[in-house]
């Protein structure tokens, strides 16, 4: 039981479910030993049946079984350990390897909430992997289990893709009732109640479309020349659903010229208040000024202090200090002005 514990969710391979699918019937649930059999088995005529394995990376079980076995190309273990993780789909040993970035089930807005999913896609095989759980694959998996038809082991790609197309809508569409909100609490005049909330969203929409946009010369060159074992038909949904992941990093990048609007219009208002409140305290020290050099003048302990000894002395410096402070309060409102 303690050994399970470090297992997260998986067997002891690290995998954490398996479906083989073949034409004609339902997907079924398999482990990594029936996995083994099945790949062992012809393949049939139609060329259906395929198996798709999910494993957890946090299970140190998972990268030996992958040596082990030889299930994945070279080029796919070492892209689990690179510090690049941008979205990518190349061809290595006539394999697709796909580094695929998602977001976790709660996502809050937080960079820690993006994770990746790396896939290995041949004929008869895809193998999927991830160290944290991701809503997109989970999506894959909920449309395995309510009987789906995946005609081919691409249509898995395919349809993760597609996945995060939604997952990805979902995130903008939040993201433009923020914005909103922004908006509206700026017109409403309270600026330092949302000034903080467009930084931290515009970062995490940067990051997001930083790692979700495809590299488009890897994928090019796939969709260029495809594997000799991908049907013309998957190579065209391939396609499609690249375009649809397309359409929506654009409206991402339309929301982020939004935010960048928003937040140097917000910038201004800032801007406008400062420059109001120190004119408001330039006029406080100039109406001040006189009043003190006065005072500092008269209140010096020496002889010959003017109208020292006159009854009408206070009213008179009165008069002349008022005098000054209107004058002076008259000069800086009317350069304000002309400003």
């Amino acid at each position: 039981m303690k050994r399970d514990a470090f297992r997260y969710g998986s067997d002891e391979t690290g995998l954490i479910w398996g479906y083989r699918f073949a034409a004609g019937s339902k997907p079924t649930a398999i482990n990594a030993g029936e996995a083994l059999a099945c790949l062992g088995e012809p393949q049939d005529d139609a060329g259906c049946d395929f198996i798709w394995l999910h494993f957890n990376l946090t299970n140190t079980a998972t990268e030996k079984w992958f040596l082990q076995h030889g299930m994945v190309a070279d080029e796919f273990l070492q892209s689990l350990h690179e510090p690049s993780r941008s979205t990518r789909i190349g061809l290595a040993e006539n394999s697709l390897i796909a580094v695929v970035n998602d977001v976790s089930h709660r996502f809050s807005f937080e960079p820690s909430d993006i994770s990746t999913v790396w896939m290995s896609v041949d004929r008869r095989t895809v193998i999927s992997a991830r160290s944290t759980p991701l809503t997109s694959i989970e999506r894959v998996r909920h449309a395995v289990e309510c009987g789906e038809d995946f005609r081919s082991s691409v249509e898995i790609l395919t349809h993760l893709l597609r996945d995060q197309s939604d997952v990805l809508v979902d995130i903008v569409r939040e993201s433009v009732e923020r914005v909103d909100k922004v908006e509206d609490s700026l017109l409403a005049g309270r600026i330092s109640q949302r000034r903080a909330d467009l930084g931290t969203l515009r970062r995490v929409l940067v990051r997001l479309r930083r790692l979700l946009a495809p590299e488009p010369a890897s994928l090019f060159r796939l969709l260029q020349r495809p594997p000799s074992w991908m049907m013309e038909e998957d190579a065209q949904e391939l396609r499609q659903a690249t375009e649809e992941f397309a359409v929506v990093l654009n409206d991402m990048a339309s929301l982020q010229e939004r935010i960048k609007l928003l937040q140097e219009e917000i910038a201004a208002a800032v801007n406008e208040e400062n420059s109001r409140s120190l004119f408001v305290l330039t006029i406080v020290t100039v109406l001040a000024l006189p009043i003190n050099i006065v005072a500092g003048l008269l209140g010096m302990n020496v002889g010959g202090v003017p109208l020292a000894n006159d009854p009408y002395g206070f009213w008179i410096i009165f008069g002349v200090v008022i005098g000054f402070t209107v004058v002076a309060g008259c000069i800086a409102i009317r350069r304000q002005g002309n400003d």
